[in-house]
């Protein structure tokens, strides 16, 4: 984040004294006399804030109509006003034109630095959130299975809700992809949506990022640090992976949801948040609260809606829709074309293994257009990885498969006829129509045949 501030001021000495108290804190800081120089400064590099005075001896403009200049041509950018001159009236007129703050003249640095830190603060979560909402449109539940399609229900049931959720599912599932689409529903859906990654973060930090801490708490120059609860205030705290943080930093956080309030290490004031908390774990809980290892309190207070995705290999039909869709997003964001999948590389989609999930399905899609190289023509088998075409035929290869050459051809038959027809109920979720369809035999003649075979629609 930049830390480039602008300094208006027609006293120098006030411009001296401001930038050396925003150096000590580590800004850089620029200055300017008048309004040309504060727009030309501007102009040449928009600061990441503007100190702005009111009243700007021999300058063609106030700070008021400084004001007016910045912010049409750069609304997002943080304004603090200053006046040694200021009245209430000054004060209201110069937040309504949508001035961050207000300081009146001679001020302590410590309410110039707090205010500063506000302002960078809020100017940062408002451009996350811009981005996230950027983002939010690229995520979206594909595919009609009846998995997914009870699953976008309760999203829409469950995200206008203030309620605490538990998204449950295997790693690459798409948990944080819910996530996002639970705080799009909801009414916090402006505000900010904050993800700690709980795997991620060392043990001694976890404290520190979620509820953050005073000035040199961690060094003596250090400064203040904003956890990711107070980040968060007013929107949504992504806990993921909940079941690797620490026993004893559980036990904090379930203080802090009970009473909506925490204090930040190496202080004394309680903060109040208004945080709706998801969390996502891909462990099984209950086994973790038995083996002592995450706490049943705070599993009963995240756990009030759970939320359980299905595996990729539950919904093999809606592989093919989103293969597509992975494949049109790559090639916009690549700038490649965009390639079709042919039938016989769509059905080793279908029948492979994806350990990995949906994260894996994603990647092996761009694998696959990028080494497409230049063309047109759609992606064959050939087009594949390697490991997945295995994944997908070892069960049928009799070079990987020493059953078939031992056997009888009567005994191989009927092992190939059972091992392809699971593979293709499999493809097809079970759907006896469609996988007849495919292998060509009348549905009557293809329940018989599983009936011979032990098999069944749901196998």
């Amino acid at each position: 984040m930049s830390k480039d501030i602008l300094i208006v001021d027609d006293e120098a000495a006030i411009r001296e004294v401001v930038a050396a108290v925003l150096e000590d804190e580590g800004y850089q800081p620029r200055m300017a006399a008048t309004s040309d120089e504060a727009l030309r400064e501007v102009a040449k590099k928009p600061p990441a804030l503007v100190l702005l005075d009111i009243w700007l001896e021999g300058s063609r403009m106030d700070g008021v109509q400084i004001l007016d200049h910045v912010r049409a041509s750069y609304p997002d950018m943080p304004v603090i006003m200053f006046s040694g001159h200021g009245t209430i009236e000054t004060a209201v007129a110069a937040i309504k034109k949508g001035a961050h703050d207000f300081i009146e003249k001679p001020f302590k640095s410590d309410r110039l630095l707090l205010a500063v830190e506000r302002a960078m603060e809020l100017s940062r979560l408002r451009r996350e959130n811009e981005e996230l909402k950027s983002r939010a449109q690229k995520f979206e539940l594909i595919g009609t299975s009846p998995a997914i399609g009870k699953l976008k229900s309760t999203i829409q049931r469950v995200g206008p809700t203030n309620s605490r959720i538990l998204i449950s599912g295997p790693p690459g599932s798409g948990k944080e992809v819910v996530a996002r689409l639970l705080h799009a529903q909801s009414r916090r859906g402006d505000a900010a949506f904050v993800v700690v990654n709980c795997a991620a973060l060392a043990p001694e930090r976890v404290d520190i990022e979620l509820f953050g801490c005073e000035s040199g708490f961690m060094a003596p120059d250090q400064p203040r640090v904003i956890g990711a609860l107070e980040r968060a205030d007013g929107g949504t705290l992504l806990l993921d992976e909940i079941a690797d943080m620490p026993l004893e930093t559980q036990g904090k956080v379930l203080r802090a949801l009970q009473e909506r309030s925490f204090t930040r290490p190496g202080g004394n004031n309680r903060r109040e948040v208004d945080v709706r908390v998801i969390a996502t774990t891909n462990r099984n809980l209950q086994a973790e609260m038995t083996a002592g290892r995450f706490r049943e309190d705070l599993f009963y207070r995240i756990n009030v809606v759970p939320i359980d995705l299905p595996p990729l290999a539950e919904h093999r039909t809606d592989i093919p829709e989103m293969a597509r869709h992975f494949m049109a997003a790559t090639a916009a964001d690549s700038g490649l074309a965009r390639r079709d999948i042919a039938d016989d590389a769509m059905a080793v989609l279908q029948t492979a293994e994806w350990p990995g999930d949906v994260r894996q399905l994603k990647n092996t899609i761009e694998w696959m257009l990028i080494m497409a190289g230049e063309g047109r023509e759609p992606i064959t088998i050939a087009g594949l990885p390697p490991e997945l075409t295995d994944s997908a035929t070892k069960s049928m290869d009799p070079r990987a498969n020493g059953e078939f050459v031992s056997m009888p051809l009567r005994d191989a038959r009927e092992q190939f006829e059972r091992t392809y027809l699971q593979s293709q109920l499999q493809r097809f979720g079970g759907n006896i129509s469609r996988t007849a369809n495919f292998v060509g035999m009348e549905r009557s003649a293809l329940h018989r045949k599983l009936k011979t075979l032990g098999l069944h629609s749901d196998d």
